[in-house]
């Protein structure tokens, strides 16, 4: 038995819980939505797939994003919900013997981007919001920290957490990268009416960091494009959007204006890969519907 699932704060968070509930001592297999969609994740009828779309080849099934939702019978549980902890956490209540119960708030919190601009702007001074902004799937060296975390907090509180060094020196980087990111923000973002337009595609390698602070810095936009080459070898374009968590103008569901586009996610969150050849297309595309700014759900 396996957990596969994606690496953000969340899906850590459901690993802690999947593990703990059912004893799983095998490595968890960390993808992107994206591959599980197009079917180049080789899920196996033992696995239980969390914060993901569904493969009818799983065990169990647990997730919460609007355009993942099924019609068909499943083992498992699916809610529009804050997050997908918090979904496994309901269902396997019973089970645990430690309180996980302020893990998932936490994970609600951060999932469901419920944070203040001090808690945006000055991460080092909440632990969970610090060590959250670890976590990131542009980084895929970095399978063994999230293995880290998970078993971290299986053990321990989040104070214990961050006396790891290994937790201690990414939350360093964190705080680094974040003084650095405003600057990058500031010179490859542009503003066409509400939409804040982020593109990194100069870069052969993309810059990351709090991807809240934008919302911050250009307060106007209710909404933010951001724009990346894949990896080094530019055949594929990850396009993210989000709803600024400040502003609350954006009347897109840009989770299901992404399904038009082979991608996905909630109505004020979600991303799509697409190839090199067809990003500017696809984007005008998108920012077509941003700008119109009309509720697509009906």
């Amino acid at each position: 038995m396996r957990i596969v699932t994606r690496p953000d704060f969340d899906g850590i968070i459901c690993a802690v819980l999947l593990c703990e509930a059912l004893d799983i001592t095998e490595p968890t297999l960390w993808v992107e939505p994206n591959d599980v969609q197009k079917g180049r994740v080789d899920i196996l009828n033992e696995d239980i797939i969390a914060n993901l779309p569904y493969d009818e080849r799983c065990a169990l099934w647990f997730d919460h994003h609007f355009t993942n939702k099924i019609d068909k019978p499943f083992k498992g549980a699916f809610e529009i919900a804050p997050s997908a902890a918090g979904i496994i956490f309901e269902y396997y209540k019973d089970r645990f013997q430690r309180d996980y119960s302020e893990l998932v708030q936490v994970a609600d919190k951060i999932d469901s981007a419920n944070l203040t601009l001090d808690e945006v702007l000055h991460p080092e001074k909440y632990p969970y919001v610090l060590v959250s902004l670890t976590v990131s799937n542009e980084a895929r060296s970095n399978v063994p920290y999230w293995n880290t975390l998970v078993a971290l907090f299986r053990e321990k509180d989040i104070q214990q957490v961050l006396q790891n060094d290994e937790v201690k020196q990414h939350c360093q980087d964190v705080v680094y990268q974040n003084d650095r990111y405003v600057d990058v923000l500031k010179q490859h973002t542009i503003i066409k009416q509400h939409v804040a337009l982020t593109d990194f595609r100069p870069f052969d390698r993309a810059p990351f960091g709090n991807r809240f602070l934008v919302y911050s810095l250009f307060p106007e936009a209710s909404v933010n494009v951001r724009i990346r080459y894949e990896d080094q070898d530019k055949d594929m374009v990850v396009i993210n959007l989000g709803h600024s968590i400040f502003n609350p103008g954006c009347n897109v569901n840009v989770g299901l204006m992404l399904a038009q586009f082979g991608g996905g996610g909630h109505p004020g969150a979600g991303s799509a890969r697409v190839p090199s050849s067809k990003a500017d297309d696809i984007l005008s595309q998108i920012i077509d519907q941003l700008l119109g700014n009309k509720n697509n759900e009906t």
